[in-house]
């Protein structure tokens, strides 16, 4: 049953991550919506689900705050059945030979390491090999990881590109210990993230570029999300579902 799922979104206060979170308590589940800043907005959304629902500071990217984070579910809704690794970061668009070593050190610790650190604490409490009783995690990519965004950021579709990769990876690893992890591929979404690389515009006129001759939605992936999530998708695993608008 949904009801006894428990479900943790990083980054989930706002964009795709709020989305999801919305759909998913719609559905049942028990939510936990993580947030590194925006306290506020992630209090405010928890007050308008019909569900058992906690917000939690943590930066994905610091060890000690992910464990924190995971042990605060543990104590306050149940052990985690279901992970979303939403959390992301984009920059400023700049060419390779501008980026500082700063910079990209930032792009993969919370894209790449701060999912890899929450699947860890994840598959500990979700693996039957560990007493658990399986589960799913959903990771987000980004078209990004397919074009490379020269140009733009190539550092971010890198580290996206990786996700893809610890997607296939990692559902191989621990398949056999009743966790699926999948993940969704985004194109471009109606977010506020595209608002850090200096050219809100290019939402609109990228996204009218794609065959559907529009952008998304960010309720669009948050389905996909849920689905993968869901008993719907029991035979599915090591899958990157494109939620592109077809580019």
């Amino acid at each position: 049953m949904a009801a006894d799922r428990v479900l943790i979104v990083t980054g989930g206060s706002r964009g795709i991550g709020a989305e999801t979170t919305r759909l998913a308590a719609e559905r049942g589940y028990k939510v936990a919506v993580n947030y590194r800043e925006n306290r506020d907005t992630a209090v405010e959304l928890i007050k308008t689900l019909k569900t058992k629902a906690i917000a939690i500071q943590a930066d994905v990217a610091a060890e000690a705050d992910v464990v924190r984070l995971f042990e605060t579910v543990d104590r306050e809704l149940g052990r985690v059945t279901a992970l979303v690794n939403n959390a992301g970061v984009v920059d400023r668009g700049a060419r390779v030979a501008d980026m500082s070593a700063a910079r990209i050190a930032r792009m993969f610790a919370i894209n790449v390491t701060g999912s890899f650190l929450c699947a860890r604490e994840a598959i500990k409490r979700m693996s039957t090999r560990l007493g658990g009783k399986g589960g799913a995690i959903v990771n987000l990519s980004s078209i990004a990881s397919r074009l490379g965004a020269g140009g733009e950021y190539v550092d971010y579709a890198a580290a996206k590109g990786a996700i893809d990769t610890f997607t296939v990876g990692l559902a191989k690893e621990v398949g056999p210990e009743g966790i699926r992890v999948n993940a969704v591929r985004p194109g471009i979404i109606r977010t506020e993230i595209h608002m850090a690389s200096g050219d809100p515009a290019r939402v609109e006129r990228i996204g009218a570029t794609a065959p559907l001759q529009r952008p998304g939605e960010a309720i669009e992936v948050a389905r996909a999300i849920v689905w993968l999530l869901s008993e719907e998708a029991s035979y599915t695993t090591g899958a990157i579902v494109d939620v592109t608008g077809g580019r």
